[in-house]
């Protein structure tokens, strides 16, 4: 037997989805994860693997392993202390920043403390333009000064940056040269190789993250690495990247960056999967585990890409998966603030002690204990037998919060998801208002521990008529990293205006550009398959302050098809502000290419169609939903088949999650055993 594995690490549970490559054989399971001996729970879980499913360790050919390793690094602020040196004058860039608030409309905002304090800042001598010609060479022994003080002040790394080094990088690669001869036990990260792109602040703090994260990052995927290698398990580790794609570890070591927003995209790359299976183009995706809700756009069977996605309190400027994510997730704590108003997160209670139901030491009233309170949960063992269900315990939490608001316990615990609904329901309209879509077009996919549970209720506040539970949804994001491309971008500036004498440059930062993603996929990543291409310009009209991304034909470079180009933005800048100016000059701010090399998609068969329709449940059971307590029926997951149908209000119990299913939906399983929920128009 071959098994290729995911793993996803979320705040709670960390997920493995095994597929055995012969038969196509599906395996699941969660482990609560142990914050206070990281890497314990991966181990964990695969002895529960070997264990319940006889997946053995050296017959693993494929490990995709997503980490939150280092946003968490960032969240908690436990990450190297570094200084930074960049071209004198230039020394408060990172600062400055782009003088915007976090929020512009409270008096008591502050913005957020930088990874690198003032006083480890240098600026030394030296300057290149904005064509990249070298208009003062650097100052080797003011360089070689700062050092002497970074030595002394006990940094762990330094990060150089310098002014204009998007274009030419050789003065940042002279310092890091220097630097690492004169104190060898420091770290150096340049600029111009984590991310050579144009405007100083972006580049620096995308430099900045990489080298915070570094240490932490590199130590945990060597010991990935060991421990993998102590079970047996012969398949060197895969990690998942922000952009959606995977990479190997090594690379990961000095590429962390890249692996930062890994999570969240992996489950939009598995939900497009499993949307792409069921036939479904426009999706919404709500990824729900113990610490957040994650929102993304499938549009017409794709996911959307942008950069500046925040991580932490710091933009990251490296192509992502375009997710929003809000502190609202199972673990979400519940509370009263000092007017008696009932607010819902960001706190979670994680996994230690976790939701009080858990009877794991938790104290206090959280989203999932309101849950249990109403009757949804408990009807079946949660996560795989790893946890037990605690009503009692729910309940007394959930009591001290009514008895502060004032109000009966169910009648709290329904107020603690609405609340959590409608912190989804707001930051879902920012994400729309960003793609001007019409949600009464899309198909709402819930997943994550927690996303079944409150989906319908978010559909059916957003008036999105259609929802789509996956038939493991508490997995979708370990499948995503399972049949994750290997993939990675390149870019290179040009800054040019889109006209004849631009296009020798253009040629040759293609060509460039070539070369570094065939060495990456081909030398680094060890891939021997047919590569993929993808080339986009970032361009502007003159005078605009930033860019759209404007997919190009290679061909229109090697033709010198301005027109096309030209064309192809003035396309681009209509379809998204419904504007453009075809007399106005374009320019060419930057230069993109993706590459990236297929993993084989599970080869899955329709389940067969079973005669009977309307499915009997298991039982009855007795819920607190919409104001009531109701008499609701129970359906196992499992006992759920193609052609199947029932209709709400319903709970549908299963291993990795609770589906609750309000009045007013219609549900029927579909021949790849997804659950579609469509909500009934009114007559």
């Amino acid at each position: 037997m071959s098994w290729r594995i995911g793993v996803d690490i979320g705040g709670t549970f960390i997920d493995f989805c095994a597929l055995e490559t012969t038969t196509n054989r599906f395996e699941t399971i969660k482990v609560l994860t142990t914050p206070d001996a990281p890497g314990k729970e991966l181990l964990d879980g695969l002895g529960l693997l070997e264990e319940r499913h006889e997946v053995r360790p050296e017959e693993v050919v494929s490990f995709v392993h997503g980490t939150t390793v280092g946003i968490n690094t960032i969240i908690q602020r436990k990450g190297s202390r570094l200084a930074l040196i960049t071209t004198a004058g230039f020394e408060d860039v990172i600062e400055l920043a782009r003088l915007r608030m976090p929020d512009m409309y409270s008096l008591f905002c502050a913005r957020p403390e930088q990874l690198i304090p003032r006083d480890l800042i240098y600026g030394v001598r030296q300057r290149q333009l904005a064509n990249g010609d070298v208009a003062e060479a650097l100052d080797r022994n003011a360089l070689a000064e700062a050092v002497g003080q970074i030595r002394a002040r006990g940094v762990e790394g330094v990060i150089v940056s310098f002014l204009h080094a998007y274009r030419n990088g050789a003065h940042e690669a002279q310092a890091k040269a220097l630097i690492a001869e004169l104190a060898p036990e420091l770290f150096v990260f340049a600029s111009s190789e984590v991310w050579p792109v144009i405007r100083e602040y972006e580049r620096s703090t995308t430099a900045i993250l990489n080298g915070y994260v570094h240490p932490r990052v590199a130590g945990y995927l060597g010991a990935l690495e060991t421990a993998l290698a102590s079970r047996g398990v012969p398949a060197g580790p895969m990690l998942t990247k922000s952009n959606g794609g995977v990479m190997n570890a090594e690379t990961g070591k000095r590429a962390c960056v890249n692996m930062l927003l890994s999570g969240t995209a992996s489950g939009v790359i598995g939900a497009a999967y499993l949307a792409e299976q069921a036939g479904i183009g426009n999706v919404l995706t709500l990824d729900i585990g113990g610490t957040s809700a994650d929102l993304a756009l499938i549009i017409d069977g794709k996911p959307q890409f942008g950069t500046g996605e925040v991580v932490g309190d710091f933009p990251l400027f490296l192509p992502s998966v375009s997710v929003t994510s809000i502190g609202a997730g199972g673990g979400s704590i519940a509370w009263g603030d000092a007017f008696g108003v009932l607010k819902v997160g960001p706190e979670s209670a994680g996994s230690t002690p976790g939701p009080a139901c858990y009877d794991r030491g938790g104290t206090r009233a959280t989203v999932t204990d309101a849950m249990a309170v109403s009757g949804f949960l408990g009807h079946t063992p949660l996560a795989y037998d790893q946890i037990g269900m605690h009503r009692d315990r729910a309940e007394a939490v959930i009591g001290e919060l009514a008895a502060l608001l004032g109000l009966e316990a169910q009648a709290t615990a329904e107020a603690i998801i609405a609340v959590a609904v409608s912190e989804m329901f707001v930051e879902v309209n920012k994400l729309v208002a960003r793609y001007g879509v019409d949600l009464r077009d899309f198909t709402l996919m819930p997943f994550g521990g927690a996303g079944p549970m409150l989906g319908c209720f978010l559909a059916r506040e957003l008036g999105i008529p259609r929802v789509l539970v996956p038939q493991r949804p508490g997995v979708v994001s370990a499948l995503g990293g399972l049949i994750a491309d290997l993939k990675a971008d390149f870019i290179q500036t040009i800054f040019a205006a889109a006209e004849r004498q631009s296009l020798p440059r253009l040629r040759e930062a293609l060509a460039r550009l070539k070369r570094d993603g065939l060495a990456w996929i081909r030398e680094e990543q060890g891939f021997a398959g047919p590569v993929v291409e993808s080339l986009t310009a970032d361009m502007r009209y003159h005078g605009q302050s930033f860019e759209i991304e404007v997919p190009l034909s290679e061909d229109w470079l090697a033709r010198g098809d301005l027109g096309a180009i030209t064309a192809a933005f003035h396309r681009q800048h209509l379809a998204i502000y419904d504007f453009n100016d075809e007399e106005a000059e374009a320019q060419i701010v930057n230069l993109r290419l993706v590459v990236s090399g297929a993993t084989a998609r599970p080869n899955l068969a329709p389940a067969a169609e079973v005669a009977t329709e309307v499915v009997a449940p298991a039982r009855m059971i007795r819920v607190w939903l919409d104001g009531e307590s109701r008499e609701v029926a129970l359906y196992h997951r499992d006992a759920l088949h193609y052609g199947h149908r029932f209709a709400g209000p319903a709970v549908v119990a299963q291993q990795d999650t609770t589906i609750c299913v309000p009045a007013g939906f219609d549900a029927e399983v579909d021949a790849w055993l997804n659950l579609h929920l469509t909500l009934r128009t009114e007559a």
